[in-house]
């Protein structure tokens, strides 16, 4: 009965070290995948500005996160597509501001338990030491030149291979959930209804947004045609916007006239002035000194 011949030792070191090569560049690929997917979440997932700079504005955040390492990635992503429990959610701008109409802001997170978050936190932390580890100290862990240093090396690269894997689950996990969010909110943005928010601030309730409405960007435009001294004539104001912005009326916004419009807006003073012997109102863009107080004698 013949006896299994054993492979001179350094026909073995050869294979050993050829299937490590094997075993490291698949653990590099799957991290490079991991790398790109999370770049993507984060680029996408959280946007605000005009709506006529959002595409500038995502390929601007797809520039900067393109250059970050992954342990800045994993700062970025937890807290913000990942998040602990109840978090300090976008306010609506305050009334004063000219600037929020035409504007849009889209957040996209998902929401753990602290106990989870800090698990999730630690796992993610442990992925950015094993990327580390292989990258910049795995040959001087493991002795190469030798059977045991390429024994002890392949293990650890198979239970690496593993544990990026899962990592790279839950990632695409999570990129499918966004992904969801997105498909749903774009049905919506391009429904009847979202238009009417975004360019009128009327919500899908009727209730007014105040400061996005879009009759009150109108009688901003009328206001900076208009104005005299800093004041502008309602009626005038209103006999503008018909000729330039027809669908802009008051009933629009559940109101009965321009006067009521401009009080509950609360963006704008309104003010009587005697012209050629008749009572004139005018309005003028509230500023922040008056915008809490009575208007200045």
């Amino acid at each position: 009965m013949s006896r299994a011949v054993e492979p001179p030792a350094d026909d073995e070191l050869k294979r050993l070290q050829i299937e490590l090569e094997h075993l490291l560049g698949r653990c590099l690929l799957k991290l490079q995948h991991y790398e790109g997917l999370i770049k993507a979440i984060i680029a996408d997932h959280k946007i605000s500005g005009s709506v006529h700079d959002l595409e500038a504005i995502r390929e601007e955040r797809a520039g900067a996160t393109a250059r970050k390492t992954l342990g800045s990635l994993v700062g970025d992503f937890l807290g913000s597509c990942v998040v602990a429990n109840e978090i300090d959610t976008p306010t609506e701008a305050t009334a004063d501001s000219s600037e929020v109409a035409n504007s849009f802001s889209s957040w996209i997170y998902t929401e753990y338990s602290d106990a989870d978050f800090a698990r999730i936190q630690s796992e993610m932390k442990e992925l950015v030491d094993l990327r580390n580890n292989l990258v910049h100290h795995f040959i001087d862990q493991h002795s190469l030149g030798t059977l045991d240093g390429c024994r002890s090396g392949r293990d650890a690269l198979v239970a690496a291979n593993s544990r990026i894997d899962e990592h790279l689950k839950q990632l695409k996990n999570w990129a499918e959930e966004f992904l969801q969010v997105r498909r749903i909110l774009a049905e919506f943005l391009g429904s009847d209804a979202a238009t009417d928010f975004i360019v009128n601030g009327i919500r899908p309730d009727g209730t007014v947004w105040w400061p996005g409405a879009g009759i009150v960007y109108a009688l901003r435009g009328a206001a900076r045609r208009l104005a005299v001294d800093g004041w502008t004539s309602l009626a005038a104001a209103s006999k503008w916007i018909a000729e330039v912005q027809p669908e802009q009326i008051p009933k629009r916004y559940g109101c009965r006239s321009w006067h009521q419009v401009v009080n509950e807006a609360r963006v704008f003073d309104l003010r009587y002035f005697e012209v050629d012997g008749q009572r004139v109102a005018c309005y003028r863009e509230r500023t922040k000194c008056t915008a809490n107080g009575s208007l200045p004698a």
